[in-house]
Parts: structure tokens; C-alpha cells; sequence
């Protein structure tokens, strides 16, 4: 498999328990930073009724979706129990402070 890394900026581009979202031919991705610096990018779609996580409050490693009150799992894209669903999640790594995403999704879940 072949993925297509891109920089999207630096670390401190992203408030922490923020988010950003990154506009790609496939749809948007949201990246988000926890409060330890982590950061995490999923498809920019809650599983439920298609809120934009982007917009969710970040709440250890989950996301709360806006519309609905989902909690997404930010390293899986799944659904957190009892609620059930996932949103694809994209590799990221980090180059010194500068974020690198894969426009690749992991295979982690069928809803791309």
C-alpha cells in the first residue's frame, strides 16, 4: 500500500483539545491534539448522522460529536459503547514539531 504523506503544519498550529481540518480530494480530515500533544486525524464524519467531529469537544482520547453526543474513539474511529459506528482514521506522525498526514486511511473500519 502506498501512502501519500503531506505536511499540514506545526504542532502548535492546533490548540490543545483542538482541531483542524485538512480539505482533500476524498473529503475532509480532521486533526486533533489531546492534552499530552497527541494527535490524531479521522474522517471529518461522525458515524451517527454525519456531524463534523472537527467541531466536537475533545475529551481524552475521544471526540464528542456536536450533533449528537457520540463519543469517538480518536485512535480507532470507533463508536464508544453503547453507540456503535466508526469513522476512518489516517496515519500521522510527527518530523520534529511539523505534522505529517497520510491520506492513506488505516483499514481499521469499512466507513471511509
Amino acid at each position: 500500500m502506498s501512502e501519500n504523506w503531506i505536511e499540514i503544519g506545526d504542532l502548535n498550529d492546533i490548540p490543545r483539545l483542538g482541531a483542524r481540518v485538512v480539505e482533500t480530494p476524498d473529503g475532509d480530515i480532521a486533526v486533533f491534539r489531546t492534552k499530552d500533544d497527541r494527535v490524531f486525524a479521522i474522517r471529518d464524519h461522525c458515524p451517527h448522522k454525519g456531524g463534523p467531529l472537527s467541531q466536537g469537544m475533545v475529551t481524552g482520547n475521544k471526540v464528542v460529536c456536536p450533533m449528537h453526543d457520540w463519543k469517538i474513539n480518536l485512535a480507532s474511529g470507533q463508536a464508544v459503547a453503547p453507540d456503535t459506528g466508526c469513522a476512518a482514521t489516517y496515519p500521522v506522525k510527527m518530523n520534529g514539531d511539523t505534522i505529517m498526514l497520510s491520506l492513506t486511511p488505516n483499514k481499521d473500519c469499512s466507513n471511509k
